[in-house]
């Protein structure tokens, strides 16, 4: 793994762990940077949305000096949200992928009540449907969130 990493072909991400929430600690995950090679649509759209946001990561880690990581969260219960965006150790935006756009993370809402500040986007490949849930949860197709990230 650290061989494909060092040649650009792979990137990994380590688990979001808070003192609040039982998250595991070890287990990373690991995208293509060529987010083609992903054989199934589901996950071909997870690999295109971690890919996006690791570049804007390292772009305002980068430009502009932010102590800014991207990870992922996963407890011991199995609960997950596919991606964090975290700086000075505090999350700013949870991210979940969906193909379609039936519903809402149960997820997303338990972590909501723990984390009150930050931004929770569940987002879609398929879905047309654009809403912000009473929770303070963004529902949206996955190109209203990426046309901001660069």
């Amino acid at each position: 793994m650290d061989i494909l990493e060092r040649l650009y072909a792979l990137f990994r991400l380590s688990p979001f762990g808070a003192p609040k929430i039982r998250a595991v600690k070890k287990e990373q995950k690991h995208y293509h940077l060529d987010w083609t090679l992903s054989p199934k649509d589901a996950q071909r759209f997870e690999n295109l949305v971690a890919v996006h946001l690791k570049k804007w990561v390292d772009f305002e880690r980068d430009a502009h000096g932010r102590d800014i990581e991207l990870r992922y969260f996963r407890d011991v219960e199995g609960r997950e949200v596919d991606f964090v965006i975290v700086e000075n150790r505090f999350p700013l935006r949870f991210i979940e992928c969906k193909w379609g756009d039936d519903g809402v993370s149960q997820v997303m809402r338990f972590l909501r009540e723990r984390f009150s500040q930050a931004d929770f986007w569940q987002i879609s490949a398929v879905g047309k449907k654009d809403f912000k849930t009473t929770d303070g949860i963004r529902v949206c197709p996955a190109w209203v969130f990426l046309r901001d990230l660069i």
